[in-house]
């Protein structure tokens, strides 16, 4: 999928190869990610900066959903930050193009705090909501550095 998007926003596959039986990724150089840039400010970020970074976010996401292809695990770990302050989504493991109408994803996602409640209750006809859902999560935590929803299993997260 990384071979495919391309995009200012997302992190760039510099080389895939192969030896001894293992697969090697090589990415792009980034800093940090945005996790660490929230436990370094553990009562948010400044609204300039959240702006900025919601903002890069924001536009990977289209981006990718323009292919109809859903992240489906987008959290603060998986959002790169260089020097320059620019963001890039990373981890796509879990993206998955959307299916035709008649088909169903599995709603397995990896992290529950930033999980859609579709998700949650095991909706099969979730969709690019789910990612539209984190990043409404994300830009809380920004906000106040607190988590919205830091569910402890499925069901505190629904509550």
């Amino acid at each position: 999928m990384l071979r495919f998007l391309k995009h200012e926003h997302i992190v760039e596959l510099k080389e895939a190869f192969k030896r001894k039986q293992r697969v090697y990724l090589v990415f792009e150089y980034m800093d940090r990610n945005l996790l660490e840039v929230l436990e370094e400010s553990p009562n948010g970020l400044d609204p300039e900066y959240i702006r900025k970074i919601i903002f890069q976010l924001v536009k990977a996401v289209d981006y990718m959903h323009s292919f109809d292809i859903v992240h489906r695990d987008v959290k603060p770990e998986n959002l790169l930050i260089n020097r320059n302050n620019v963001l890039k989504l990373c981890d796509f493991g879990f993206a998955r193009v959307l299916p035709k109408a008649s088909e169903e994803i599995t709603d397995y996602v990896a992290t529950r705090w930033y999980r859609s409640p579709e998700l949650l209750i095991s909706d099969p006809n979730y969709g690019k909501s789910a990612d539209i859902w984190a990043i409404a999560c994300i830009l809380g935590e920004l906000t106040d550095g607190q988590p919205i929803f830091p569910g402890d299993n499925e069901m505190d997260q629904l509550f």
